[in-house]
């Protein structure tokens, strides 16, 4: 038997026969190996869309359910309505700017549009003619003409900001709100993205959690969640979110994001950083405004602490100064 098997290594039309067996064996190998490989990466794609789609389909059901419910848009009445349309107040009064500060003030839909509208057209008229009723009939102040119509006239321009100011006070404070409690819903965001979760996922569950702290942050997550549902893509979502905030801070996170979905860049390192920065710059406020009280306290000390403190001091002196006198 050995002597066989040396005689057939030793056999050149033996070892041509075998490598020709190899060889076709191996063709045929490397032609069916595509189609006994397992679509890992379709799989994959397909249930991440199949889970985008099953998002789409919930956010949906909800905003179906609350219909009913108190939502964050609000249709206007139909006198209002009716009433904006006949002045033609859009065209005058209605901006794009106005419509931006009005969403970062939370105010959506076309209710709180007609009602801006309606404020800035209707409050420098009312104030007009409350401040004419007091200088000529009630208080009927003995300045010159001139001076009487300034006033009104002042009065007036005080009538149009005052929506304005009240639009813009309300933003100061949504934003100081959103600042306290960004830097929490960063670290909360790392922990969720590095645990595995997807971002639609990720920030639906930072909405839930940070609502205790800040409810306006609370309100733009889930606006966002929701609009990453109905939104083509992602980019549009986290846009509309910086721009409904108007902070640097969720500026930045939204590039990060953008970036990291377009790029494929690592969010953790990314969110980590930021996340830092935000502590740093919430801190270095905090410092800022610890170092402002000394000034400001100066004022309020001369006027109220001082001469108090000299009364206590300076009483006993003086009454005994005159009991001696006596």
């Amino acid at each position: 038997m050995f002597q066989l098997l040396g005689e057939k290594l030793v056999d050149s039309q033996f070892l041509l026969t075998v490598f020709v067996a190899i060889a076709a064996a191996a063709a045929m190998l490397t032609v069916a190996m595509p189609l006994l490989e397992t679509d890992t990466l379709g799989k994959r794609m397909k249930s991440v869309a199949t889970e985008r789609d099953k998002i789409r389909q919930r956010e949906r059901e909800k905003l179906a359910q609350s219909q009913n419910k108190a939502t964050l848009r609000t249709e206007p009445k139909a006198f209002m309505r009716r009433l904006v349309e006949q002045l033609d107040l859009k065209k005058w009064l209605g901006t794009e700017e106005s419509k931006m500060k009005l969403a970062m003030a939370g105010y959506r839909g076309q209710k709180a549009e007609m009602t801006f509208l309606l404020a800035r057209a209707v409050a420098p008229i009312a104030t007009l003619l409350i401040t004419s009723l007091y200088v000529f009939v009630i208080l009927r102040l003995n300045y010159p003409m001139a001076a009487k119509i300034g006033i009104c006239l002042f009065s007036a321009y005080v009538g149009i900001k005052v929506p304005e100011l009240f639009v813009k006070n309300t933003i100061a404070k949504r934003q100081l709100s959103i600042r306290r409690a960004f830097p929490d819903s960063l670290d909360l965001l790392l922990i969720c993205v590095e645990s595995g979760m997807s971002i639609e996922h990720a920030l639906r569950k930072v909405a839930q959690e940070i609502g205790s702290q800040s409810v306006p942050l609370a309100e733009e997550l889930h606006l966002t969640t929701a609009e990453m549902a109905f939104l083509p893509d992602r980019r549009s979502a986290l846009e509309n979110l910086a721009l409904r905030t108007g902070l640097e801070a969720v500026k930045q996170i939204v590039t990060v994001l953008v970036q990291a979905e377009r790029y494929g860049t690592p969010l953790g390192q990314a969110l980590r950083v930021i996340s830092q920065e935000s502590r740093d710059n919430r801190m270095m406020e905090a410092e800022k405004k610890a170092a402002a009280l000394p000034p400001k306290l100066t004022v309020p000390m001369i006027i109220f602490f001082l001469p108090v403190l000299f009364a206590v001091i300076l009483t006993p002196a003086i009454v005994q100064i005159t009991a001696i006198w006596k």
